[in-house]
């Protein structure tokens, strides 16, 4: 092969990756976008909206991963990984709101990476989950995604192997258990709290009883 030939080959299979590339890149912003705008509307509780942009991440993955099926050094170039993570955490936040079994990493068709880093960033978005209980009071509910947080937590740290594995998982974790702990002070805060308000609306009770069999006694005419 002459090298007026290999120019022409070379040219030809830089031309194939750019076309897939072109094809894959903006199916990953399609999808990374519609996960956003999944979890946006699970905190405002329109599921069917949720799931709906949820399915459109999905396909939009689809064809990113069909665009690049022969272009394995452009597929793991690490732009379809982060829509993976992005729409593995839309799923997972959906599953920690709303206390479901959180789906697999073979049930939402993602690599064991951009799973596991989506998965201790659902830990972020059950915060936001948790004060928005909080704010309407519903301790007990907050109680239980906490729970949930614990356990995915304790899962991210037996994952002990190298950065170049896990995507960068150890930094995720850390940031995760730093939201845990935040977590964790606040429903406490808010337990204390709620302890409280039922201790002093129990004695406002008792006063008012008093109050008011005082003045039905012997000496109230």
């Amino acid at each position: 092969m002459t090298i007026l030939d290999m120019s022409g080959e070379f040219r030809r299979r830089f031309d194939q990756k750019m076309a897939a590339r072109e094809r894959a890149l903006p199916a990953a912003r399609r999808s990374i976008r519609a996960s956003a705008n999944a979890i946006r509307a699970i905190h405002r509780g329109e599921l069917d909206e949720a799931h709906r942009l949820m399915e459109e991440s999905r396909r939009a993955l689809a064809e990113g991963r069909e665009a690049l099926s022969d272009e394995p050094d452009v597929y793991f170039a690490g732009f379809h990984q982060d829509a993976q993570k992005e729409y593995a955490e839309a799923r997972l936040t959906e599953a920690i709101v709303t206390g479901s079994t959180l789906p697999s990493v073979d049930e939402l068709e993602v690599e064991l990476a951009p799973y596991l880093n989506g998965l201790s960033e659902a830990i972020g978005e059950a915060r936001r989950a948790v004060l928005d209980l909080l704010r309407r009071g519903e301790v007990d509910r907050s109680e239980q995604i906490l729970a949930a947080m614990d356990d995915i937590y304790y899962l991210l740290v037996t994952m002990d192997y190298p950065d170049a594995i896990t995507g960068n998982l150890r930094r995720s974790t850390d940031v995760a258990r730093a939201i845990l702990e935040r977590t964790r002070g606040d429903l406490s805060t808010a337990i204390v709290q709620r302890a409280l308000q039922q201790s002093l609306e129990r004695l406002a009770g008792e006063i008012r009883h008093e109050l008011q069999h005082g003045s039905e006694g012997p000496g109230s005419a």
